[in-house]
C-alpha cells in the first residue's frame, strides 16, 4: 500500500529539488531565531521567519507532503504571537522552535529518501502543539487538514513548471574534485613541455609567444578552479553559535556570540576538517572559559560573556580566531596535568594542553574532563599542516589562534638544497628564514639558536634529521612551526619557491614520517615534500637528555649476556561500533594468545590509547564521532603513537576505499565479506613480526 502522503508520477522528481531547497531555508530558519532571543520589537525579522516558514509549507504541498505542510503549518502558529513586537522572545521559545526545525530536517530528509517519516513527523507535532500552548496568545490547536483535501491542488504538470534563470547549478563534489586534479596535473605536465622544448630548441620556453600564452591560460584556469572549491567561513558559523547557544543554557550562562570576517573563503575540504576543531574549541571556551553570571559580577565583569571567532586571509594561510572573555586558563594546572617542570616556561607548559588525556576538569562530564576535545584539535590541525598559537591573559580571557593553508590541493613550498638533494618544505609551517650570518644566530648550553619571534630557537642540520650526512654547513636556517612546535632545520641553499601538486608515494613503500609526498620536477625528477612536524620531532629527539643511570646499568646488563625481562604479550586494540563485532574479534585474538582491549569509535579509541599504548589497533571505518580513516590520520600524527601499527576491516570493499585508508597511514585493509579467523590473525601476525 503507498502512503498517503507519496507522491505520484512525476511529483517524485520534485522531491529531491525541494529537499536541497528545504535545507538551505531551514538553515536561515535557524540562523534568524539564534539572532532574535532575547529581543523586542524585531517586527521585520519575525516577519521574515514566518515568510520562510510560510514558502516552506507551500513547496510542501506542491510536491505531496502533507505531513511537512502540517509541521511548518504549526512553526507558523507558533511564532505568529510575537509578530507585533510587544512580547519578548525568551530562550524557551528559541528552545522550542530550534527543536522543531531541527525535527523538520529530519522529516524531510526521510521523505526525500523515500523513507517512512508518520513517526518522526508525529514526535515534531506533539511538541509544537505543546510549545503552541504555552505561548502568550495560545488559543486551540489548529485542526489538521481533512484526508479529502490534502490533494486538493494537484502539483503542476512538469510543461507548467517555469524554468528558472539561475545564476548557479549544482555540481557533484567528486567531479569537482576531479576537475581541480586535472587542472593541477595540467600544471606540472606544462613544466615538463617547456623543459623539453628548451632542450630540443635552446631557447628558453618563456621566449615563445605560445608557451607564453598556454601557460598564462593555464594559470587563470587554476586559479578559477581553485576558487570553485571555496567557501566562505561563514557556512560554519551557524552550528558554532548553536552550540554556544545551547551549552550556555545547559550551563546556567549568559554568553554572547560575536563573528567577524566570516566572509573570509578557503578551501572546502580545509574547512570540512576545521569543523570538529572549531565546534571543540567554543564548547572549551564556554565550558572552561566562561563563568557563571554571578561570578563575573563579583569580579567587576558584565554578567555575560562573550565567545568570538574572527576569520581572516594572511597571504597563503587563513587565520582564525577563538577567543573569549572568562577566566583564562590556569597554568599551574596545566603544569600539574602535564607533569611539566617548574622551570617551562609559560607558553611551552600551555602547549601541553594539546597532549592526549591531559584536562584541566575537576570531574568528567558529557562535555569535558576526558582530556580529547584539544587532542581532537591538534590531530585534526596537523593533517591539514595547519598550526595553533595560545594566547592566555589569566582572569581576562584567553585566544586560540588557527593558522590553515587556504587549500591542500597545491602546497607552496619553498625549494631548499643540501647537498646534491633538493627538498621541497611546505611554506605555511615556516615561520622566517635567517640567512648565514646573520646577527640572529647564537649559541646557548653548547648549541647553534636563532631568535625568531623574542624567542630562542634551536638549529640542526637537516642533513643530519634525515641520515642523509652529518651537516655542519654554515648555511641559512629555517624556522619551522607546527602547532605550538617549534624549531629551525640549517640547509646548504635556498632555491626559490614553488607551487607544488602534492602526491602520495603510495601503499607500496614504507611509510616515512619526515615525507609528505613527492612531486615531478620539470626535467622528470622527484622532488620529495618533506612533513615538518616530523622533521621537528626528530630533530627533539636527537637533541634529548642521555639516559637515566638505570637505564644505563640495563643496557650494560643486557650486553653482557643477562637475561633479557620477560616480554609481556602482543597487545591489540579492537575499534568497532557494533558491540557483537567487537566481542568476536576480541575472542578470536584472546585465544590466539594477544591481549585485547575495545573501543566504540575513534574517540574513545584515542583516549584508551591515551592511557596506555598498543601494539596494534585493529579498526572499522563507519563509526559516530570520528571514523577508522580519521583515527588512523590522528595516529599517524601522533608523536607517541605513530608507529603503532593499524590494521583497517570494513565493508567498504572499493579500491577508492581501500586506497583512501593506506594513504590515511593504514598498514593492512581487510573486507569484512571476506573476513575469517585465519585472515585476520594472519594478518595481526604479519604485521606485528611473525607468528605468536
Amino acid at each position: 500500500m503507498v502512503p498517503a502522503d507519496r507522491p505520484f508520477g512525476h511529483d517524485a522528481e520534485f522531491r529531491g529539488l525541494f529537499a536541497e531547497e528545504a535545507q538551505g531555508r531551514l538553515d536561515s530558519l535557524a540562523a534568524s531565531l539564534l539572532g532574535l532571543e532575547g529581543t523586542a520589537g524585531r517586527v521585520e525579522m519575525v516577519t521574515a521567519l514566518l515568510r520562510e516558514a510560510h514558502t516552506l509549507k507551500g513547496g510542501s504541498a506542491m510536491v505531496g507532503l502533507p505531513r511537512v505542510t502540517r509541521l511548518a503549518h504549526l512553526l507558523e502558529d507558533l511564532l505568529d504571537p510575537y509578530r507585533d513586537g510587544r512580547a519578548a522572545i525568551s530562550g524557551d521559545l528559541v528552545d522550542d522552535a530550534l527543536a522543531a526545525v531541527d525535527g523538520l530536517r529530519t522529516v524531510i530528509d526521510a521523505a526525500g529518501r523515500e523513507e517512512d517519516h508518520e513517526a518522526r513527523a508525529a514526535a515534531v507535532e506533539e511538541k509544537l502543539l505543546r510549545a503552541a500552548a504555552r505561548t502568550p496568545a495560545a488559543g486551540p490547536a489548529p485542526a489538521a487538514p481533512p484526508e479529502a483535501t490534502r490533494t486538493e491542488v494537484p502539483p503542476p504538470p512538469v510543461s507548467a513548471v517555469p524554468r528558472s534563470e539561475a545564476s548557479t547549478v549544482a555540481v557533484p563534489v567528486a567531479r569537482l574534485d576531479e576537475l581541480v586534479r586535472l587542472v593541477t596535473e595540467s600544471s606540472s605536465a606544462l613544466l615538463r613541455t617547456g623543459h623539453l622544448l628548451a632542450e630540443a630548441t635552446g631557447k628558453q620556453p618563456s621566449t615563445l609567444t605560445e608557451f607564453r600564452d598556454l601557460a598564462r591560460t593555464l594559470g587563470q584556469l587554476q586559479e578559477l578552479t581553485m576558487r570553485t572549491r571555496m567557501v566562505p567561513v561563514s557556512t560554519i558559523t551557524h552550528p558554532l553559535h548553536r552550540a554556544v547557544r545551547d551549552l550556555a543554557r545547559s550551563l546556567g550562562r549568559e554568553v554572547v556570540w560575536e563573528v567577524s570576517g566570516d566572509d573570509t573563503e578557503i578551501d572546502r575540504h580545509v574547512l570540512d576538517r576545521l569543523a570538529d576543531p572549531l565546534l571543540h574549541l567554543v564548547r572549551n571556551a564556554v565550558d572552561h572559559g566562561v563563568e557563571g553570571p554571578d561570578e563575573r559580577a563579583a569580579a567587576g565583569k558584565p554578567r555575560h560573556g562573550t565567545v568570538r571567532l574572527h576569520a581572516m586571509r594572511l597571504g597563503s594561510e587563513v587565520i582564525l580566531v577563538i577567543g573569549d572573555d572568562g577566566r583564562g586558563i590556569d597554568v599551574d594546572a596545566v603544569r600539574a596535568a602535564t607533569d611539566a617542570g617548574d622551570e617551562d616556561d609559560d607558553e611551552s607548559v600551555l602547549g601541553g594542553i594539546f597532549r592526549s588525556g591531559v584536562s584541566t576538569a575537576r570531574e568528567v562530564t558529557d562535555v569535558s574532563g576526558r582530556g580529547v576535545g584539544l587532542d581532537v584539535v591538534r590531530a585534526q590541525l596537523e593533517a591539514i599542516r595547519g598550526r595553533v598559537e595560545v594566547h592566555n591573559d589569566p582572569g581576562r580571557g584567553c585566544e586560540f589562534r588557527l593558522s590553515v593553508p587556504i587549500t591542500l590541493a597545491v602546497v607552496p613550498c619553498l625549494v631548499v638544497r643540501c647537498g646534491a638533494r633538493r627538498y621541497a618544505v611546505p611554506a605555511q609551517a615556516v615561520l622566517t628564514a635567517v640567512s648565514a650570518g646573520d646577527p640572529a644566530t647564537l649559541h646557548a648550553g653548547g648549541r647553534p639558536m636563532v631568535m625568531a619571534g623574542g624567542r630562542a630557537v634551536p638549529v640542526t642540520d637537516l642533513e643530519a634529521i634525515l641520515g642523509s650526512g652529518e651537516g655542519g654547513g654554515e648555511g641559512p636556517a629555517l624556522v619551522l612551526s607546527v602547532l605550538t612546535r617549534s624549531h629551525a632545520v640549517r640547509v646548504d641553499a635556498l632555491e626559490g619557491q614553488r607551487d607544488v601538486v602534492l602526491k602520495s608515494l603510495g601503499g607500496l613503500l614504507p611509510r616515512l614520517d619526515v615525507v609528505a609526498g613527492a612531486t615531478i620536477e620539470a626535467d622528470g625528477s622527484v622532488l620529495v615534500v618533506l612533513e615538518p612536524g616530523a622533521l621537528i620531532d626528530r630533530a627533539r629527539r636527537m637533541h634529548r637528555p642521555p639516559a637515566s643511570a638505570a637505564a644505563t646499568a640495563a643496557t650494560t646488563t643486557a650486553r653482557q649476556g643477562a637475561p633479557p625481562p620477560p616480554r609481556s604479550r602482543r597487545s591489540v586494540l579492537v575499534v568497532d561500533d557494533a558491540r557483537t563485532v567487537r566481542e568476536l574479534q576480541r575472542s578470536i585474538l584472546e585465544r590466539a594468545g594477544y591481549e585485547v582491549r575495545t573501543a566504540a569509535d575513534g574517540l574513545e579509541a584515542l583516549s584508551r590509547l591515551a592511557e596506555r599504548p598498543v601494539d596494534l589497533v585493529l579498526t572499522d571505518v563507519e563509526m559516530p564521532r570520528m571514523d577508522g580513516f580519521a583515527l588512523t590520520e590522528a595516529i599517524r600524527a601522533h608523536q607517541v603513537l605513530r608507529n603503532t601499527a593499524v590494521l583497517v576491516l570494513s565493508s567498504r570493499a572499493g579500491d577508492d576505499d581501500r586506497r583512501r585508508g593506506l594513504e590515511a597511514g593504514a598498514d593492512g585493509y581487510i573486507v569484512k565479506s571476506a573476513f575469517d579467523q585465519a585472515t585476520l590473525l594472519d594478518a595481526v601476525d604479519r604485521l606485528l613480526g611473525g607468528r605468536r
